[in-house]
């Protein structure tokens, strides 16, 4: 318990020793929120409603969570940091919650500065407000186990195509964030659907309209990609931490 403490009090560390990535990652949902707030004021058709655009944004934004995970646990494997830790008595389970604990306030505090930002645009503050922030929880867990799974196999600078281009294109286009997916329909509409960035947004959006029975149908499945997600990530730090062994 002490190592998996000093451990997530050492990444917490290397963190704050990169305050631009940290500003970039908190500020650019803020930015994307106030442009599509400017063009919603100056368009006849409603198609950038706040209490709709807002979790979407918020899930959005959470891509940028994966990047910085990937890139942490990544870095650790090139600079052979974690070959010198094998040695502790630390499990692989150990290490992915070592590198999640430290990024779920950076998490939360990005979607709350989303939340606030839309607030000072005009959006109604209710306890709904609270809820759909609690409600992003899961999504941000699902987004820093994909870091911690690509980061387990990949190499710092193959991380940056996947989870800085595939994987914030997969989550803008394939969540619902900036059209609605009922005007596409047919397969593109089952695959978003059948991935958890849409459910995720759903979730938020459903939270935010106080329709709390809609809320759970659309979470479970983000749950489950979730543990499924950071499992995976377990199993492949694990393989990884033998292959360094052997």
């Amino acid at each position: 318990m002490n190592a998996r403490n000093a451990f997530c009090i050492r990444n917490t560390k290397e963190m704050l020793r990169d305050p631009l990535n940290i500003a970039f990652g908190l500020g650019f949902p803020v930015v994307l929120l106030l442009l599509l707030t400017a063009i919603q004021r100056n368009i006849p058709v409603n198609l950038f409603e706040l209490d709709r655009l807002t979790p979407g944004i918020a899930v959005f934004g959470l891509s940028f969570i994966s990047l910085f995970s990937a890139t942490l646990i990544s870095k650790d494997r090139t600079t052979s940091f974690l070959m010198r830790l094998f040695a502790s008595p630390m499990r692989a389970a150990d290490y992915i919650l070592g590198y999640t604990l430290p990024l779920l306030p950076m998490a939360l505090l990005q979607t709350a500065l989303c939340y606030a930002t839309a607030a000072l645009l005009g959006l109604k503050l209710t306890p709904n407000v609270l809820l759909a922030i609690v409600v992003a929880l899961p999504a941000a867990l699902l987004f820093i186990g994909i870091g911690l799974l690509c980061g387990s196999v990949f190499n710092d600078k193959q991380v940056g195509g996947i989870c800085g281009a595939l994987l914030t294109n997969l989550s803008a286009w394939l969540s619902g964030t900036w059209f609605d997916l009922n005007l596409v329909g047919g397969a593109f509409k089952s695959i978003s659907y059948a991935l958890p960035f849409a459910r995720a947004v759903e979730a938020g959006r459903a939270a935010m309209a106080g329709d709390y029975g809609a809320i759970l149908p659309h979470l479970w499945w983000v749950i489950a990609y979730a543990l499924a997600v950071l499992v995976l990530a377990v199993f492949a730090f694990q393989k990884k931490m033998h292959r360094d062994n052997v």
